[in-house]
């Protein structure tokens, strides 16, 4: 019987490079190993993408792969809240909604916010967010282990979804004429084919380093530190997210239940390494501190916002006479407290031939917007509709001007707001007087201007 091998000498010599590449690619499809699509990484991202393209009736017949690095997740709900969560916005709810997620999530636990504060250190400017309707949410609080927890449910009932975990890709192998196929390789030697290979795998994306672009990236020599916090009081109103803007840099308080909130303090590296060093008891002090001390403040900057608020006044405009204070915080749960570093990123390209970035891989920015994850949720929406309108156009996966297509409109929509936070980042850690003048009068114009907030909370919707 001849070998497989010496038939494809065989064939090397009578058929032309095309026309083998496209018997290899034929023979490839009936490989166990070949899959249509493969997601490679399975965190929040990676795991909700591997989902919605399962899910999508146009992609139905089609095999997709997702590969993730670490075990099998097998994490179940317990009263304590986990210390990392994530604000999603209204869009991701309507996502996850249509996948199946949110059930999981609703049958657990979740905080709506319905105003979201924001407030100056160094001056008497602040800004508010709601809906324009009272009884609307603007935000979601979910926990992100709840979020994989949904997310595992769900994949696992999937019959065109294959997972492999503990999946540690070695290197990518792109495409790179048209009938090419993209080959993954596992450092335990397994390899993997695939008609279009989908990049979630994070910051240090294995997949961005095969497709070989370009990438613009620095570190904010900052940390964040994340706690779960208990309030002094118990109340039913805790659906406010708070914001304050020190000089080193910020505090955000999120909503979790009646009691308690999760903490969000990005700060100078030196600083945070301290405030993990510290005793429960004092931490708390220092954080009550950073939330109410009263820092010393410029003259000039606080004449100019008095003006300002007393024309505001005068044109029956929004001004700063309607700001909240925040809770007080008498304990933080313990073992809760730990610290991230902060960075900015953005791939110049996210598509290469047969593949595309999601996510992380694409692009980290500061979390003082709550924008890092639902970016990459965007890109789950926009991606499953074109990938969808292309098989039912009778297209490829891959093809190169639909994969564009995504490229473009998820740039369209990420660099704007990427660069809004980074300029944010940048304006409010700094207390140089004329800088501070500047962010003050914007803040007080930008909270009396009801349409501009309304148009910045539909940026931030999508």
């Amino acid at each position: 019987m001849i070998k497989t091998h010496v038939l494809n000498a065989i064939f090397r010599q009578s058929l032309s490079k095309s026309a083998y590449r496209r018997f290899a690619t034929s023979t490839a499809l009936n490989s166990e190993n070949h899959y249509d699509i493969i997601v490679a990484g399975g965190g929040m991202v990676g795991s909700t993408l591997a989902c919605t393209l399962s899910k999508n009736p146009k992609l139905s017949n089609r095999k997709i792969l997702l590969l993730e690095a670490s075990k099998d997740f097998n994490w179940k709900p317990t009263e304590k809240y986990s210390n990392r969560v994530v604000a999603l916005n209204l869009n991701t709810r309507k996502l996850f909604e249509r996948i199946g997620f949110w059930k999981h999530i609703e049958s657990v636990r979740y905080s709506p916010v319905y105003k979201i504060q924001a407030w100056d250190a160094l001056s008497e400017s602040m800004i508010t967010f709601d809906s324009s309707n009272d009884t609307e949410e603007v935000a979601y609080i979910v926990e992100n282990s709840l979020i994989l927890y949904a997310a595992s449910i769900e994949n696992k009932s999937l019959h065109n979804l294959n997972i492999i975990n503990e999946a540690r890709i070695k290197s990518c192998n792109l495409a790179i004429h048209e009938d090419d196929e993209i080959r993954v390789e596992l450092e335990n030697g397994t390899s993997y084919t695939c008609e279009l290979l989908l990049g979630c795998d994070g910051v240090s994306s294995k997949v961005r380093e095969a497709m070989g672009v370009q990438y613009v990236g620095w570190n904010y020599k900052q940390m964040g530190l994340v706690a779960t916090l208990n309030l002094s009081e118990d109340t039913e109103e805790n659906t406010i997210a708070w914001q304050r803007y020190i000089p080193t840099g910020t505090i955000a308080l999120l909503p979790l239940n009646t009691k308690q909130s999760s903490l969000v303090w990005c700060n100078t590296k030196d600083n945070i390494q301290k405030l993990l060093k510290l005793p429960p008891e004092q931490f708390v002090d220092e954080l009550n501190s950073a939330l109410w001390k009263q820092y010393e403040r410029n003259d000039i900057v606080n004449q100019a916002t008095k003006f300002l608020n007393n024309i505001l006044r005068t044109l029956d405009a929004s001004s700063n006479i309607m700001q909240q204070l925040p809770p007080n915080i008498c304990s933080i749960e313990q073992s809760s407290r730990a610290a991230f570093p902060l960075g900015f990123g953005h791939s110049a390209n996210y598509i290469r031939k047969g593949a595309a970035l999601v996510g992380d891989a694409a692009h980290r920015v500061h979390p003082l917007g709550g924008q890092g994850v639902n970016l990459g949720f965007g890109d789950i929406c926009c991606l499953d509709e074109i990938l969808g309108n292309a098989v039912y156009s009778g297209r490829k996966l891959n093809n190169l001007l639909d994969l564009r297509k995504y490229e473009t409109a998820r740039q369209r929509h990420n660099v704007p707001t990427m660069l809004a936070l980074d300029g944010l980042q940048k304006l409010y850690t700094t207390d140089f007087t004329p800088v501070v003048l500047l962010r003050s009068l914007g803040l007080q114009i930008t909270h009396a201007l009801t349409p501009v907030k309304r148009a910045i909370i539909e940026q931030a919707s999508h």
